[in-house]
């Protein structure tokens, strides 16, 4: 079992992300890119590793993503290194906080994220196939929600869009815009996409329905986008409620939360779903082509996992 450690967040930090997301950096990361880069050009694994104190920054530690990067530890035989855990928002404020300072680190990552579009990023070869080939984001719903709720049933059975897609409100939502009204302003801009999930459904009078998700940037901005069409053109009274991966999960298969769009499979849920995968439904997936990894800036002379070694 690999090491662990809870990395505590001082509430500056988020600020710091903050501030950033509305700061003028386009060219930062390839400006740093060069600087950068002739500093780390020579690096080895092991002189790489004293450089981020041999220390892999995380997400909460509930996220699939943190035990597949254990299990890489080990599989990898990396006794040296420690994997922190805290959240997503602290990891994109100490990569932010890296990149300007034109050092290196290492993360946890996965695509879609907006983090991608701001930095010069690049995720470590896995020649051992830890982390698995490309994943999907699914569609779960309770059971009986297609007899209880029809409308939603096949408005959630319809939606699906792609990676850029969610890039236009993760970009807004990183850029300041609140969430709900990033969502709305992709509706409206994408009508002939929402008219494909809505085409020849009956708006319902006020019925309640709940939903989950977990604080991932990519979650916040598919579940506020599926609230946003749910309310406006379905007539529906949506909860939308943001929990951890496990809640999440258990809510749905004990029938408390009617659907979420946030789960990653076949590897990073892999445990909720043996757990829960006959208590409640699949519609299959709303987004294809997902990635998760290790991930370096750009700059960094080291390529692949076994590389850290």
């Amino acid at each position: 079992m690999k090491k662990s450690r809870k990395l505590l967040v001082l509430a500056g930090l988020a600020s710091v992300l903050a501030l950033s997301a509305c700061g003028s950096n386009a060219g930062n990361a390839n400006n740093t890119g060069n600087n950068a880069g002739n500093q780390a050009g020579t690096e080895t694994g092991a002189s790489f590793g004293s450089e981020v104190n041999y220390e892999i920054i995380g997400i909460d530690p509930g996220a699939g993503i943190m035990k597949a990067t254990a299990d890489a530890l080990d599989q990898y035989e990396l006794t040296d290194w420690t994997l922190i855990e805290g959240s997503g928002a602290a990891m994109t404020a100490m990569l932010d906080k890296s990149v300007k300072a034109e050092k290196p680190i290492i993360i946890t990552g996965w695509t879609p994220h907006w983090m991608f579009a701001k930095y010069d990023l690049k995720y470590l070869d896995d020649p051992k196939k830890v982390y698995g080939e490309a994943e999907e984001i699914h569609t779960v719903v309770r059971k009986g929600l297609k007899e209880d709720q029809p409308v939603a049933y096949e408005f959630l059975d319809r939606f699906e869009w792609t990676s850029d897609e969610m890039g236009e409100i993760m970009t807004a939502i990183q850029e300041g815009t609140d969430p709900a009204e990033a969502a709305k302003a992709w509706a409206d801009s994408h009508t002939d996409r929402v008219d494909t999930w809505t085409k020849d459904l009956q708006p319902v009078d006020g019925d309640k329905l709940k939903l989950s998700y977990v604080a991932w940037d990519s979650e916040i901005a598919s579940t506020n986008l599926l609230e946003y069409v749910l309310e406006s053109k379905l007539g529906y009274d949506v909860t939308a409620l943001q929990v951890e991966a496990g809640p999440m999960w258990t809510g749905v298969a004990s029938g408390d939360v009617d659907a979420t769009a946030a789960a990653w499979l076949p590897l990073t849920h892999a445990d909720y779903w043996a757990e829960y995968g006959d208590k409640l439904e699949d519609l299959g997936a709303n987004m294809t082509g997902v990635k998760t990894g290790l991930v370096v800036p750009a700059y960094v002379n080291i390529d692949s996992i076994e590389d850290l070694k």
